[in-house]
């Protein structure tokens, strides 16, 4: 994952940990209120205290199984590689579109980030500066030449 992505699931996780005692009160103020077997307050209570504690261990795994990588530190080779920013010209179209690669949590196309297993991004890999790809894509076989790749 990105530097990005990193300090994205930290904070996350940091507001999940916050909300953990407000629902173990909620749950304590639920029990005083009698009858469990009867009580929705507790049972909305215990929902969520197990969907928040499936976050927390979801977003721990990855943090703990996921590599860091921070193009930042590298030296710029004009390869497309994992957290690049590449700008592409469609073939056809001039069109021009500029995407980050970037790991699936934290893929959006609108903001211009694409998952590194997205079919461009996977035709993007490995490329240099310059080179002209043919990626299919879901929406047929498109043809575009990397203008400019960016460690940032």
């Amino acid at each position: 994952m990105t530097v990005r992505g990193e300090k994205l699931l930290r904070e996350a996780l940091e507001v999940l940990m916050k909300r953990r005692p407000l629902i173990s009160q909620a749950i304590a103020e639920a029990r005083e209120l009698g009858d469990l077997k009867e009580n929705a307050e507790y049972h909305a209570a215990r929902e969520e205290q197990g969907i928040c504690e499936a976050q927390i261990r979801d977003i721990e795994y990855k943090l703990s199984m996921s590599q860091v990588i921070d193009v930042t530190k590298m030296q710029n080779t004009g390869k497309v590689i994992f957290g690049t920013t590449v700008t592409l010209i469609d073939v056809d179209t001039d069109e021009e579109v500029t995407y980050q690669i970037v790991g699936d949590d934290e893929a959006d196309i609108k903001a211009g980030r694409i998952s590194v297993n997205s079919p461009i991004a996977r035709g993007l890999i490995g490329k240099m500066q310059d080179d002209e790809v043919s990626i299919t894509t879901p929406g047929g076989k498109r043809e575009f030449e990397i203008s400019e790749v960016a460690y940032i």
